[in-house]
């Protein structure tokens, strides 16, 4: 076969090359710092909600298989101790075990998978999508106040409160622009109503413009993103995510009876760059802020190669 012609080709190159635009379009400075921020809110307050309840709005909640998310977040969850336990139950150690599990499945994986594998394995991406932060960032919230209460007696400071803190993470991770209209896209889909064309095409124009709108701030993104000082360290993060997880997440699946385009998806999910997600929770903690950053800059950029390996070798396992 023609390599050019080849479909994960086909399916990445678009990705990779909207984000290099994106790229490009930062370091010339053609968008700026205050811009990003608008643009964002546009992407995740307007964009992918319609993208996600128009979706939604056709599954069968009796035609949803929920295995994938125990499967996927096992893997997750069993890397995120691992990860914990080697560098020490401490902040700075929680921030870089998220670092290791957390994908990019919003920016980067919508539109990956919906050009690779379509409708079919949209859903099971958005299945994944729908409780991947409430599962990680509320666990990785719980487990960072512990830790940070931990360090607090230690130097004999006043711990936080954890429940109060535990109550807010999962709030937030339920009342966010990404669960929430998957969720009533799925009530909406269990009416057995449609939606009426007047509202269904503007949905469509704007889920449409989410991927390459997203795709571009990605890049932006990564051409204000600082990489010196933290190679090492960043690679050993992004080998975590990027080659680790998948492998880990594919295990898990095959344990789990998963096969087909659903083990694929979860696969290729599990081998997305680091979300910036993380980054926030650095933020908050006030550790490993460049080295998150820098982590998530070089987990993007490798992911042109190993995530074009991981589809390679999937394709080469499940010919679809």
């Amino acid at each position: 076969m023609n390599v050019a012609n080849h479909p994960v080709f086909i399916s990445l190159t678009p990705v990779f090359l909207l984000i290099g635009a994106g790229f490009l379009a930062g370091r010339w400075r053609w968008i700026r710092g205050d811009a990003v921020k608008d643009l964002s809110n546009l992407v995740f307050l307007l964009l992918i909600p319609a993208l996600l309840f128009r979706t939604m709005s056709h599954v069968r909640l009796d035609e949803l298989d929920l295995r994938p998310i125990v499967a996927y977040f096992t893997a997750a969850g069993l890397l995120m101790a691992l990860s914990i336990v080697w560098r020490g139950f401490n902040c700075r150690s929680v921030v870089l075990a998220l670092g290791g599990t957390f994908s990019n499945m919003v920016m980067i994986g919508i539109t990956l998978v919906g050009l690779a594998y379509g409708q079919q394995g949209l859903v099971t991406l958005l299945t994944l999508v729908s409780v991947h932060a409430l599962i990680l960032l509320t666990s990785g919230a719980i487990i960072l106040e512990l830790a940070a209460a931990r360090e607090a007696r230690q130097q004999g400071r006043q711990a936080p409160r954890l429940w109060q803190t535990a109550w807010s993470a999962v709030k937030g991770a339920i009342i966010h622009p990404i669960p929430l209209p998957i969720v009533c896209g799925l009530l909406f889909a269990q009416t057995g109503l449609t939606l009426p064309g007047v509202v269904d095409t503007p949905l469509q124009l704007l889920g449409s413009a989410f991927g390459p709108l997203a795709l571009v701030l990605v890049g932006v993104s990564l051409a204000a993103t600082p990489m010196s000082g933290h190679w090492r360290m960043s690679l050993w993060l992004a080998a975590s995510k990027n080659l680790l997880l998948p492998l880990l997440v594919g295990v898990s699946a095959w344990a789990f009876g998963i096969t087909g385009l659903p083990w694929v998806v979860m696969v290729v999910a599990a081998a997305l760059p680091i979300g910036a997600n993380v980054f926030l929770f650095a933020q908050r903690y006030q550790v490993v802020q460049d080295l998150t950053t820098a982590a998530m800059g070089i987990s993007t950029a490798l992911a042109l190669f190993t995530l074009t390996a991981v589809m390679l070798v999937m394709s080469w396992l499940v010919p679809l």
